[in-house]
């Protein structure tokens, strides 16, 4: 693990060493002597590498050798990074070298190279004599050809069926579907995954299906191979092939194997599964499954993986990764393996310790049952307390507990294990985003541009997206574009980090060598952070990162409120920092200290209440990245911008007071970030500086276009070659509309519009759309009532953008019926990519035969609101995706029966939620459909008086129940289908008397939480005390909310 660290950091110091401008500076500062024999003695040293990546994890002494290497390393990097840092500030103040010219004539050249040789040589010597006692305190190493090869191999795993699984039934449901009816396909076979972090029971789940009587059933033959890491294709065909054929036949090549392995495979539906496949190279894969292709329609072929880059080649653009067990699921499978019992019922003493060690093994099967096995001689508390406190879990000594993470750590490139042990400054459940989190890499020299065809930020996303297919990270829960590390990958992050990274939380001592060591550190940003609890750290002078982070969900009201003395004394004291982090703390001023920090590449003052920023900001030489985002009172930037030349990233979003930008922002070449840039007059920044940023990408606002005098200014800014995705574009509120705003589509590299608005005849037309064919994620298209011909709609050519969701509104009094219809219809999108589809105000009597179809197979939420004219709803069951459905204002539409199935046998096979509101004609609502609604899990039936006749089978996963505004009926017509429902909400229900509401609660069995509102006409919840004890005493807890109305419960007023 030491290894890979030292290695990336010595990489690093080569590649500086071998820069000509770097050498060059050297030779004029007479230092290039000291760094030929600091490289040579470097290189020997890095020849012994791979040998102790061999011996690292036996060898105490290998460990201790390579940890004084990185430290020696980092040492040696801060010193190259200071002659490079005085280089380039020489490079940027010529005037300074010119008023001192004078006097160095009358100074013998040796003594003009004083000041920085002075300075460093004595360092240059003390580190080379620190590299050759290294090089003779070798503890063994020898030179090696190749790293060793870690055996991810897992040939004992078989397809029996495990004796007791907790969970996964929803999972289990939802695969079987896909096993035994699945989708359409042009192939003969389609593949299903099971992704997820090792440990979380991938293979179990797989066993499941594999071993269900249903799938045995349906397939007429089944193969099971454990493909592990080696991934040899004769091999794997070998197996298959023993698994399948009645003769036992040898081969000499893959190619009779194949052929063999085809001709069984023949006409004939199979099962595969391809258990714990590591491999990733796609032609591997295109030779394994040739054969497969002989089989009969519906052949299925089960993959379980750590890793998405192999179905990412494939063609699965997005995979739903398996979840850690839920709490209660995870209770019982400890239960089951330390006390072979379903639950803690019986063992209420030990619940307490079980949950604390569940919450510690992070839902992980894996874990859980490793320490189940542990604890199975152990009953009495205490015992359970010391396992539960014990140094078990500390990853050095939990090798019986996650041997599955740690195996995909060492299957990482050196590279990535850097990445992901920078991921230890996170605290558990810190939500991370993927951008800043780049940003941040880049900062810290992880993401060299020595790649050529590479720029930092391309090959920190394709590092993150491969860190993110392994499962070291996850998405946040929260469904927002945030990632977070599952409990047990943040341990293992900790553990590999080793002693360079401090998370500091309350640690109250610090000894004073523990202090040098450090390298980078995060704390948490509190209501309140004092000087004292960071006093200590003055003597952190190696520290290179210092970053504010914060768990929970950020309430814009929260303030945070950190010491002046850490700004003003701690920061001056730690000069090698290249990180810094203050985001959202109350500042109101940026210390000038802060511009002596030479080293800084990422500065974050986001959210903070500066503003102005000091004027010699312009000495961060290095600074790459420079976030103001969100400073409301920031008013003006310094002029000594021009020198920031390396500056990458200068985002100034959300700062509603900054009104001018300094001249020399046109000048920074490398910026690809600037969210905003605003126009100004003669001596301000012009609009033609945007030609030099060639390099600018990514979100774009202009504001200030009413002052571009000359058009053709405009078209110097050369926006059409910038790769934007995001474009807003702003005119003072008295300007009028131009020739800019008419011209949108020629901006060719446009990926993201989230809005466009269709107009008459001089504004913007439709088929505008035509000419952004980059155009992707959201889009919505107001004003469709004014497309009169639907031709121009078909040429917006919305089937070859990769739309993921799209709105289209009509105007709310839209009349013009077929037409509309008509327009629809040519508004088709990509079937592969759409999830998310809203239509308003369609003023259609019907919907065109593409809402509804079943290739819209990524598609998840449908929205349908103001579609007054329709009377009757698209075939929306047979959508396999759809987990949301939204029906609102549909008031011609009557009954409600045969049009949401047509064909399928399972109608809704996803859906979730379902909610229906203002349907004021709406009568009937009666199913067809064998099976329907399998997985909705939350009904709303809102303001619709008319709906009387309701005829719904059996609701399983019904949990939520919400009606709202309806007859009494409906109420009864629910209580069969929905007696599983844990929530029942109820509001201004006509006709609900005392009478017809007890014959309704005594069915809803499962209700735990009540809500009653507007309800007048009953007035007693329960008949009797009695009847109201008999239902609590079957609940362990009910949460009853009413309205104004007083209600009678166990005899008293509520």
């Amino acid at each position: 693990m030491a290894e890979a660290a030292a290695a990336a950091l010595v990489k690093v110091i080569f590649e500086k060493l071998a820069d000509e401008a770097f050498k060059k500076y050297a030779r004029s500062q007479n230092i290039h002597s000291e760094l030929k024999q600091l490289g040579s003695t470097l290189s020997q040293i890095q020849a012994l590498l791979n040998d102790a990546s061999h011996k690292e994890i036996t060898d105490e002494s290998v460990r201790l050798w390579l940890t004084s290497l990185q430290h020696l390393a980092y040492d040696i990097d801060d010193v190259l990074d200071e002659v490079a840092t005085e280089a380039m500030r020489r490079e940027l103040t010529p005037e300074s070298e010119a008023s001192t010219s004078m006097v160095r004539k009358l100074i013998p050249i040796c003594c003009t190279k004083f000041s920085l040789s002075h300075r460093l040589s004595p360092k240059l010597d003390r580190i080379t004599n620190r590299l050759q006692h290294l090089e003779k305190q070798n503890p063994g190493l020898t030179v090696k050809g190749e790293k060793p090869k870690i055996n991810t191999n897992r040939r004992n795993e078989t397809s029996l069926p495990e004796r007791d699984v907790v969970g996964r039934e929803v999972e289990t449901k939802k695969l079987l579907n896909q096993l035994l009816v699945g989708e359409s396909s042009k192939e003969k076979f389609s593949i299903l995954p099971i992704v997820g972090l090792g440990g979380v029971g991938k293979t179990t789940l797989a066993r499941i299906l594999y071993n269900d009587t249903r799938v045995k059933d349906h397939f007429e033959l089944m193969a099971w191979v454990c493909v592990s890491d080696e991934c040899d294709v004769f091999k794997i065909s070998e197996t298959i092939f023993e698994c399948v054929a009645t003769e036992n036949k040898q081969f000499k090549d893959v190619n009779q194997l194949q052929i063999a392995l085809r001709e069984q495979f023949k006409d004939k539906r199979f099962l595969l599964v391809l258990d714990d496949v590591w491999n990733q190279n796609y032609d591997d894969w295109e030779i394994l499954v040739r054969p497969f292709h002989s089989g009969a329609a519906g052949s299925r072929v089960i993959m379980t993986t750590r890793q998405q880059d192999l179905l990412k080649k494939i063609g699965f653009n997005h995979v739903d990764n398996l979840e850690s067990l839920s709490h209660e699921d995870a209770l019982s499978l400890l239960a089951l393996h330390a006390l072979d019992v379903d639950n803690f019922d019986s063992h209420e003493t030990l619940k307490p310790q079980a949950k604390g060690i569940v919450k510690k093994c992070g839902g992980l099967p894996l874990a859980l049952k490793a320490i189940g096995r542990l604890l199975r001689t152990k009953t009495e508390g205490e015992e359970w307390d010391d396992v539960l406190k014990s140094k078990i879990w500390d990853l050095e000594n939990a090798d019986a507990i996650v041997p599955a993470l740690r195996l995909s750590y060492h299957d990482l490139p050196a590279d990535l294990k850097r990445l992901f042990a920078y991921c230890s400054l996170f605290p558990k459940d810190f939500m991370f985003d993927k951008e800043e989190l780049i940003l941040l890499w880049i900062a810290e020299g992880y993401l060299n541009e020595s790649t050529a065809d590479k720029s930092p930020e391309r090959l920190g996303h394709e590092y993150f997206e491969k860190l993110l297919s392994r499962s070291f990270f996850q998405p946040a829960p929260n469904g927002e574009s945030f990632f977070v590390m599952h409990d047990l990958m943040n341990d293992l992050a900790a553990f590999v980090a080793g002693e360079y990274f401090l998370r500091f939380e309350n640690q109250t001592e610090m000894a004073m060598e523990a202090l040098a060591k450090y390298r980078h550190m995060s704390f948490m940003r509190e209501r309140y952070v004092g000087f004292q609890k960071f006093e200590a750290f003055q003597r952190a002078r190696s520290l290179r990162t210092l970053l504010a982070v914060y768990v929970g969900v950020e309430q814009s009201w929260n303030t945070f409120y950190i010491s002046n003395k850490i700004l003003v004394d701690l920061l001056p004291q730690l000069p090698l920092l290249r990180v810094l982090s203050l985001r959202r703390f109350n500042i109101s001023e940026v210390p000038d200290a802060i511009c002596s920090l030479n080293h800084l590449r990422y500065l974050n003052l986001s959210e903070t209440r500066i503003s102005k920023l000091p004027e010699n900001v312009g000495n961060l030489y290095n600074l790459q990245t420079l976030i103001v985002f969100g400073c409301n009172c920031l008013t003006t930037l310094p002029k000594s911008f021009l020198k920031l030349k390396k500056l990458r990233h200068f985002d100034i979003g959300e700062t509603p007071c900054l009104k001018k930008l300094p001249l020399g922002i046109g000048e920074l070449k490398n910026l690809q970030t600037l969210p905003k840039v605003i126009v100004g007059g003669d001596n301000d920044f012009a609009i033609t500086k945007l030609k030099g940023l060639e390099n600018l990408h990514g979100e774009l606002s202009i504001e200030g276009l009413h002052k571009v005098q000359i058009p053709m200014h405009a078209r110097e800014a050369n926006l059409s070659q910038k790769r934007l995705t995001k474009l807003k574009l702003k005119w003072g509120d008295d300007s009028q509309r131009g020739s800019l705003e008419k011209e949108v589509d020629r901006l060719k590299n446009l990926q993201t519009l989230p809005k466009v608005i269709v107009g008459g005849d001089n504004d913007f037309a439709i088929t505008k759309l035509k000419g952004l064919e980059n155009l992707h994620g959201e889009l919505s298209i107001e004003g469709l009532h004014k497309v009169q011909i639907p031709m121009h709609a078909r040429e917006a050519n919305l089937s070859q953008k990769r739309l993921t969701k799209l709105k289209l509104k009509w105007g709310d009094d839209s009349q013009r019926g077929s037409l509309e219809k008509e327009v629809l219809a040519e508004l088709k999108p990509h079937t592969d990519t759409l999830k998310h589809f809203e239509v308003e105000y369609y003023g259609g009597v019907e919907f065109p035969c593409w809402v509804g179809d079943p290739t819209f197979h990524q598609l998840v939420h449908v929205s349908l609101w103001g579609c007054r004219k329709c009377t009757s709803l698209p075939p929306l069951g047979q959508l396999p995706s759809l987990k949301e459905l939204l029906i609102q204002g549909m008031d011609d539409v009557k009954v409600i029966s045969l049009e949401l199935s047509r064909t399928t046998d399972v109608t809704f096979p996803s859906l979730e939620i379902l909610r229906f509101e203002d349907m004021s004609s709406w009568k009937v609502w009666s199913t067809n459909s064998e099976v329907m609604f399998p997985c909705l899990r939350e009904l709303q039936i809102i303001e619709c008086p008319d709906l009387i006749d309701v005829s719904l089978e059996a609701l399983p996963s019904l949990r939520v129940l919400r009606i709202e505004g309806c007859c009494e009926s409906v109420l009864r017509s629910l209580v069969k289908a929905a007696s599983s429902t844990t929530k029942l909400e109820i509001k201004s229900i006509l006709g609900l008397t005392d009478e017809v509401w007890r014959s309704v609660i005594v069915n809803f069995w499962a209700v735990e939480e009540l809500c009653i509102r507007k309800c007048d006409e009953i007035r007693y919840l329960w008949e009797s005390d009695a009847e109201a004890s008999k239902v609590l005493e079957r609940k362990r807890r009910m949460r009853i909310t009413l309205g104004a109305i007083s209600y009678h419960l166990l005899g008293c007023c509520i």
